[in-house]
Formats: structure tokens, sequence, C-alpha cells
């Protein structure tokens, strides 16, 4: 019966019965209600549609857009991420959790939630428990920002670029920057997933930088893992932008129909998503890593929204 659960779930989302956030919701139905009979491969699932689904939004962007938006976003995010690992560090002093453990969890917030974590991990020799306790964190997070973050935008009566601003600043995955965007509407869409894909490549500096210095102090460290998916994300909006379809009978509404399938794939991604979070899930990440994850988001988010609305940040 939980498998037929599952699959249902996963059926609903493809077709298309299920918006981003519903289907988030019923995996988190699922996750905390029944047992998981495919917890390791949902999460792996998850991982990969991730990156394909944004691909496959890229044929719904225009590259000129694209540029625009990444270039202005960058000063932005490079303030972020730094102001937020730096406010990490010292809210992991102060809570006293463990130094990997913070950093993991810092990092997350700062940059790109589950993708930063899975990166930065091996080349910080975390350990596998380290590793599931700042996932469980960004995860649990990640959910509860897909609800809260429309609903606030709505009341303070954010554009759509300012809510895909504010999104792609403050959420710490990509796939809840795209559900919560989407839902807000079209422009917030564009630029949500634009400002956080710009805002994801910090990863690849940050991680060679982290392997460099533990190199220096002669720590042994893992392998590199980067989001080349990013640059296929960018392939595909120079071939929406300067290899038109339109006037090719055959081919006249693939890359509508590609960006649809990824809008798709994120809700489909986001079922999985809310199936990771369980009890156990919970359990384990213990209160001092939650508060830690938690009052840094809440200062990350509040700090972002605060310099949207007063004009100090911008697009």
């Amino acid at each position: 019966m939980a498998k037929n659960f599952f699959f249902l779930g996963i059926i609903l989302a493809a077709a298309g019965f299920l918006s981003p956030p519903l289907a988030l919701g019923a995996g988190l139905a699922y996750g905390l209600l029944i047992p998981h009979a495919y917890h390791l491969d949902a999460r792996r699932l998850s991982k990969f549609l991730l990156q394909a689904s944004v691909v496959l939004l890229g044929f719904g962007m225009n590259l000129g857009t694209v540029i625009r938006v990444g270039r202005s976003g960058f000063v932005y995010t490079a303030a972020g991420i730094s102001l937020a690992l730096a406010l990490g560090w010292l809210l992991g002093r102060l809570l006293h959790v463990e130094k990997t453990q913070s950093f993991l969890i810092s990092a997350g917030t700062a940059v790109c939630g589950g993708s930063a974590i899975a990166a930065l991990g091996p080349v910080t020799a975390a350990t596998d428990g380290q590793m599931a306790v700042s996932m469980g964190t960004v995860y649990i997070l990640n959910s509860a920002a897909l609800f809260l973050f429309p609903a606030i935008g709505s009341a303070l009566h954010l554009s759509q670029t300012q809510f895909g601003l504010w999104s792609a600043l403050a959420i710490h995955d990509t796939s809840s920057v795209v559900g919560a965007a989407a839902k807000y509407g079209a422009t917030a869409l564009e630029v949500g997933t634009t400002v956080k894909l710009a805002r994801a490549l910090w990863i690849v500096p940050l991680t060679v930088g982290i392997a460099f210095a533990g190199k220096r102090a002669g720590q042994q460290r893992g392998k590199i893992h980067l989001p080349w998916f990013i640059l296929y994300f960018v392939a595909a909006a120079v071939a929406n932008s300067y290899l038109p379809l339109q006037h090719v009978p055959w081919a006249a509404g693939l890359y509508p129909s590609l960006a649809r399938l990824g809008r798709l794939g994120l809700a489909v991604t986001l079922f999985l998503v809310g199936t990771g979070i369980t009890r156990q899930t919970i359990r384990e990440v213990g209160a001092r890593p939650m508060l830690q994850g938690v009052l840094l988001w809440v200062a990350a988010a509040g700090i972002s929204l605060w310099a949207i609305l007063r004009g100090i940040i911008h697009l």
C-alpha cells in the first residue's frame, strides 16, 4: 500500500494534477505518515530531476534577460553569501554547533542548499551523519519557504521582479526557489531562476577554495562535484533565443513543450523532496543545528527583504 501511494504521487505530479506546492505537501504527508520504501532512490532521483528540470526551463528563457538579471544580481549575491557565511560562523560558535556541521549549514543557506552541501561535503571530509543533518535542516526549511514566501510576498504587495529576486537570495534550494516563484508569476519565475543559478555558480570557487585550503593544511579531501547543469541551462536559453523553431512545421512547439516538461519535472522533484522529510529526519537534525539553520535563514531572508523594500537591492 505504501508503494502504491508513492507511485501515485509521482504520477499525479508528472501529469500536472499537483502544482509544485501541492506536490511538496503531498510528499511531506507521505514522508511523515507512511514508511518510505524508496528513501535513497527518491533522493538520487530528485537530484537528477531537479537538474534536468532546470535545464528544460531554460527553453522558456530569453538569453538577454538571463545575462541582464544575472549581471545585476551578481553583486547582491556576492554580498549576501559573504554575510550569510560570516553570520553562520558566529551563530555556530554561539550555539556550540560542531565546526564542520556549522559550516555545511551556513554554506547551504548562503549558496545553494543541498547542492552546496553535496559539493562541499567531500572536500570538508564531512561524515555521513554530518551530511544527513545538514541536508535535513535545509530540506525542512525549504519546505517551509515554499509555503511562506508567496504568502509574505502577497501580503507585502511585492512585484514579481521583487519577489523573484527575494526568493533567489533567501531560499536555499533551486527547487524551492523555482516552485515559489512559479506560484507567484511568470516574471518572478524568470528572475528567480536566473539569479538563483547565478548564486549557485558560487559553489565552484567556494568548493575549490576549501579543497585548496585543505590541501595546503595536509588534509585528505574528496572529489569535487561542480554544478555543470547550469551550463546546459544557459545553452537551452541560447537555443530559445537564437535558434527559433516557430517556422519549422514539425518543431514549432518544441521549446514551449520542453519548458512545460521542466515545470512538470519540478513538481515531481518537490514531491520526492517532501517524501525525504520523515520523523526520523527531524529527530536526527537535533535542536542546535536546526536552531542555527532557522536563525541564519530568518536573518538572511529578513535582511534581503528589507533591502529590496528599501530599494537598496533591485534589478
